[in-house]
């Protein structure tokens, strides 16, 4: 290590092309302006503590939230190079904060994976905020600063300019690594506060990650007087305890995950298994740090080596003949909670939301590393019950699977779920472009039939659902496609499901859920989600499901109409139409006509959508559990976490002025 310590200068680091005008075009470079935007800036900064974390160099991050707005992070890694850059003529520290792609990630003897290659560095940390700070510990102490400011005689903002050049304040420090606090500017961010739960969530990823790393965070935005709250992350079993916390509130096949750590053409390869007594495949894989819910080359080598493996266990232990086939893959997938993590270098990201591997040389050692891993754990002879659970289980699910498929084929037949007669159900739309199509699902006939004179024929299809659909999470494949409800969704969008999903045959690129704002709409509005999280998640994470918002509140006078969806907005709305007003409270889209409906919720120009997405899919998919599994206690703890049972209702109070 001291080696690599010695020869990482600023020589070291490799410059792509300076860095360009990000704050005209941020989206560009991190997403968006919103929230997910925000966190990217700081996440730029802990990509690049955890790479040293990962090369072996750190064993501690710390990161704050303060008071003000701003955010620091630091390391006790090597500390950025603070030596003059050869090609630039300035230190390295300039180099990182001020060039765009310029970093000592791009030379392999420097790092041997990297995460921050997915982002574009810190340098557009620095263009984004109002004002940056950096300490390097290298023996003594470094100080620089940058700054964003308006140009009094153009008007135009600059962007991360230095207040000056690296400073060695000779300050003798045993301390080693990089503290880096910044200011996000609100300038360029619709909400330049950071959220807490949002920060903690992905810092206890990546400490499960890296395993033995210890991650802190401290949130400083406290009342007067009271101590900042803390949370430390350290996780010495790594995938084998992000595992047992992704199986919180299930039940599991065997007592303690199993998993394997290898490596294979350069790529370090890691997975982790354990499976439940639940039905649904849970895989979340991650390429250096980075999650992939898109899947990609990684996560085809892991399910064709874990099929191909578990194939010969099952025939070792005698479950299956010479005569036998094979069992499928999605049969040793069911109830199966995995979690794999590959780091390489070179890594290409593709899809829309930068979110899958598009690596083709990483299929065939995920492959046989998993071959290799399974084999060797089926040899440890403490094992073997558990393989006997899990071979069993794949038995059971393969019976369901061969019944599931002889019933859609007799449903075939009776033109039930490929071709599903929808005459009186679907109101579909004239449109012939996907891209262009939206479907409704709407709760109840009568709101349908509002909703089916409301639309625009051309791009709005409608479909009313007559009963309340199934709850997946509880329930077989078998069982869920004999819920009608269901198979009707299935056939209006016609991409099929599970793992036969095909987004190119999707008749509707926006999936809009439209139900009451009662307790009844939010839990058909919960099954609808879950439904789409276990057998269509690429619809959302290709961000097609959309929630409804139908107003809550009309307010009006004779000719002036005011629409609120909250009651933070009522005020204002109140406010708008002036003395006299008066205010109708909808209970449900029942009470709209086609006009108020089209008006509030379904133009295009006006309505009011929420876009479903996943950040941390490991979060989703503990909140899916719990809200929708079996176990009562986990689903209590969530509830008393989350719900707020003393909110008031003042709507009697507003009215009566």
């Amino acid at each position: 290590m001291a080696d690599k310590q010695n020869h990482y200068n600023a020589e070291d680091i490799k410059i792509l092309e300076g860095l360009d005008a990000v704050r005209l075009r941020p989206g560009m470079y991190i997403g968006s302006t919103g929230v997910k935007g925000l966190h990217h800036i700081l996440w730029e900064i802990v990509d690049n503590a955890i790479d040293e974390a990962a090369s072996g160099f750190a064993t501690r991050i710390e990161v704050r939230l303060y008071k003000d707005g701003s955010a620091s992070v630091e390391d006790n890694g090597r500390g950025i190079p603070t030596d003059i850059h050869p090609k630039t003529g300035v230190s390295g520290v300039e180099v990182v904060f001020t060039q765009l792609h310029a970093g000592g990630k791009f030379d392999e003897h420097n790092y041997s994976f990297s995460g921050g290659l997915h982002g574009v560095g810190a340098s557009v940390t620095n263009a984004l905020s109002e004002w940056l700070r950096v300490e390097v510990y290298r023996g003594t102490v470094f100080k620089m600063s940058f700054r964003s400011y308006e140009d009094p005689k153009t008007g135009k903002v600059l962007s991360g300019i230095p207040d000056g050049h690296l400073e060695n304040t000779k300050q003798k420090t045993d301390k080693r690594g990089t503290f880096v606090h910044f200011k996000p500017d609100a300038r360029v961010f619709d909400n330049v506060t950071f959220n807490f739960e949002a920060v903690s969530k992905r810092l206890k990823e990546l400490a499960f990650l890296n395993k033995g790393l210890e991650i802190a965070l401290f949130d400083e935005r406290v009342p007067e007087g009271k101590s900042a709250v803390a949370v430390n992350y350290k996780f010495d079993g790594g995938l084998h305890d992000f595992a047992e916390y992704l199986n919180e509130g299930k039940t599991p096949l065997y007592n303690e995950p199993i998993g394997y750590k290898t490596e294979r053409d350069g790529i370090l390869i890691e997975f982790a298994i354990q499976h439940t007594t639940e039905f649904t495949e849970s895989l979340f894989s991650f390429v250096n740090n980075i999650p992939t819910p898109e899947g990609g080359y990684h996560e085809t080598g892991f399910r064709t080596g874990l099929t191909k493996s578990l194939n010969d266990v099952a025939r070792s232990l005698g479950a299956l003949k010479d005569k036998d086939p094979n069992l499928l893959g999605e049969d040793f997938r069911e109830g199966l909670t995995a979690i794999l993590s590959v780091k390489m270098k070179n890594v290409q990201f593709e899809g829309q939301t930068k979110t899958k591997l598009g690596n083709p040389e990483a299929r065939v050692p995920v492959e046989s590393a998993t071959v290799e891993g399974i084999g060797k754990l089926f040899e440890d002879k403490k094992l073997r019950p558990v393989f006997e659970e899990i071979i069993k289980k794949a038995q059971g699910a393969a019976k369901v699977r061969i019944a599931a498929r002889q019933a859609k084929e007799v449903a075939r037949a009776k033109n039930s779920i490929d071709n599903l007669t929808l005459v009186g159900k679907l109101a579909s739309c004239t449109g012939k472009k996907p891209e262009l199509n939206e479907l409704f699902i709407v709760e109840g006939d009568s709101a349908g039939g509002t909703a089916k004179q409301a639309r625009v024929r051309q791009t709005q299809a409608i479909l009313p659902l007559r009963g309340k659909p199934l709850n997946v999470e509880k329930k077989r494949i078998d069982q869920v496609l004999a819920n009608e409800e269901i198979r009707t969704i299935i056939s209006a969008l016609g991409a099929g499901y599970g793992s036969d999903f095909n987004m190119d045959d999707l008749k509707f690129h926006k999936v809009i859920i439209l139900s009451d704002a009662d307790q009844d709409g939010m839990h058909i509005r919960c099954i609808l989600l879950t439904f789409f999280f276990r057998y269509m998640r690429e619809l959302i994470n290709n961000g097609n499901v959309y929630i409804g918002m139908p107003p809550l509140y009309k307010v009006y006078k004779k000719d002036v109409t005011e629409y609120a969806y909250d009651d933070a907005e009522l005020q204002k709305k109140i406010e708008i139409v002036g003395k006299g007003y008066q205010i109708q409270r909808y209970k449900g889209l029942g009470e709209m006509s086609a006009e108020q409906l089209w008006e509030t919720t379904m133009d295009p120009a006006r309505r009011n959508l929420i876009q479903v997405n996943i950040e941390d899919a490991a979060e989703a998919e503990q909140m899916v559990t719990a809200l929708m599994g079996d176990r009562v206690e986990a689903r209590k703890e969530f509830l008393a976490q989350n719900a707020n049972f003393n909110k008031v209702d003042t709507f009697i109070d507003r009215v009566n002025i």
